[in-house]
């Protein structure tokens, strides 16, 4: 595992947050592309969109706001939302 100073560098986070989606989805991070859609492509559901943000957050130490799981539907999205509530800090 990264160290924390790194997980707040764009690409250590989107590592860090890649890890997360494989290890709650159960996929190899091969299969999963920035545009690969949690729901569709990897068997997610709702509960894992739960988990994939909870986890997020806990090791990012972003609070992400219950009302952008719509967006957490791809790896993109998610890096997105973590971004942008980074920003918000």
């Amino acid at each position: 595992m990264g160290s924390a100073g790194n997980r707040s560098e764009p690409e250590g986070r989107r590592a860090a947050i890649k890890r997360i989606v494989c290890e709650v989805l159960e996929v190899d991070p091969a299969e999963v592309t920035g545009t690969s859609r949690f729901r569709e492509d990897h068997a997610g559901d709702s509960m894992s969109a739960i988990e994939i943000l909870t986890r997020v957050e806990h090791e990012t130490g972003v609070e992400i706001d219950q009302s952008e799981l719509p967006r957490i539907v791809d790896l993109d999205g998610i890096i997105a939302v973590v971004d942008e509530s980074a920003r918000r800090r």
